[in-house]
């Protein structure tokens, strides 16, 4: 797996997750394990979603020749 969401993306996942469950737990609901999707997604620095629509927030790495430093 390639990695597709970048440090911003991975954060505001694990925030979104967190605040997801907690609200699950708050109202004692079974849906609140939904907020686990962002946060396994985080983890794993890759997002099925994303490469289906071919999008990715990692930065690019760039090789030494593209730079045409000699």
């Amino acid at each position: 797996m390639q990695c597709n969401v970048g440090s911003v993306d991975r954060n505001l996942r694990i925030f979104v997750g967190a605040v997801i469950i907690a609200v699950g737990v708050y109202m004692q609901s079974w849906w609140g394990l939904i907020g686990l999707v962002p946060i396994v997604t985080a983890i794993a620095n890759f997002c099925p979603a994303y490469t289906i629509f071919g999008l990715s927030t990692c930065k690019k790495e760039t090789d030494e020749t593209e730079q045409g430093q000699s």
